[in-house]
């Protein structure tokens, strides 16, 4: 029997919804940062842990992250030369897409391309994690499992049993192939073995200047700042073990001169 059109759902419930306000509080504090920050960052994700990217904002506290909804950041920015709060700032908003965020700081270039070059942090890797390695069992007792878990094990798809209280394997067995697209069992198992494949990191890949409003991208560098630095540190290296040659050579010739 078809619904008639009277029937209407009333909603008695005085609840209001914030997502209005959220958009608007996230909208402020972003026009906040372009006002306060002369430089911002486009950013994106790699392995997303929530745990580690507060790490990265205790990290920087004295710059503002932000990881809302793209189309609000892009609106609070400005989409074009006509409604763009800085000068040529609507191009941060076309490089928003995708999973990405913001980074607003007054630290230098090299410093925040030097810091996010080098940092990552190892993780666990979740169902739909593509391995990075071949992760074999051997047949034999399997000490790093306590026995309490056995049972969960053989869930897991392990032929595992209890020999005198050890956690024994009596087939060998292979976790998962190099290029696997990890299911929800692999990844609890590599977990159990505490083996981490994932890496949480940040990729910088447009940069903003307010001042000179420039728009640059990063991602066609050459060299990042890391890889500038590890050759600065071997010449280091090297200069320093050719002064100990010459003060080698020096010594040498003193006592060839006293003899």
């Amino acid at each position: 029997m078809p619904k008639s059109k009277r029937d209407k759902k009333i909603t008695l419930s005085k609840t209001v919804k914030k997502g209005l306000e959220r958009k608007q509080n996230l909208r402020d504090a972003l026009v906040k940062a372009v006002e306060k920050y002369d430089n911002i960052y486009v950013f994106s994700v790699q392995n997303m842990r929530n745990s580690k990217l507060k790490d990265v904002r205790n990290d920087w506290k004295d710059s503002r992250l932000f990881f809302g909804k793209n189309k609000v950041m892009a609106y609070a920015l400005g989409k074009s030369k006509e409604d763009e709060i800085q000068k040529n700032i609507h191009l941060v908003s076309s490089a928003l897409r995708g999973q990405c965020g913001l980074l607003f700081t007054n630290r230098s270039k090299e410093d925040v391309l030097m810091w996010f070059d080098v940092y990552e942090d190892e993780d666990f890797a979740k169902s739909g994690f593509v391995s990075t390695e071949d992760v074999e069992l051997k047949q034999g007792p399997l000490h790093e499992f306590p026995h309490s878990i056995e049972p969960q094990l053989r869930q897991l798809g392990l032929q595992t049993n209890l020999n005198k209280g050890i956690v024994t394997l009596f087939k060998d067995h292979t976790v998962c192939k190099k290029g696997d697209v990890l299911t929800p069992e692999q990844a609890r198992i590599l977990k159990l073995l505490k083996k981490k494949m994932a890496k949480f990191k940040i990729l910088l890949y447009m940069y903003y200047n307010k001042k000179e409003g420039t728009f640059e991208n990063l991602l066609n560098r050459e060299k990042t700042p890391a890889d500038i630095y590890d050759m600065d540190q071997d010449n280091d290296k090297d200069e320093d073990s050719n002064e100990e040659e010459d003060d080698e050579e020096e010594e040498d010739e003193d006592e060839d001169g006293s003899d």
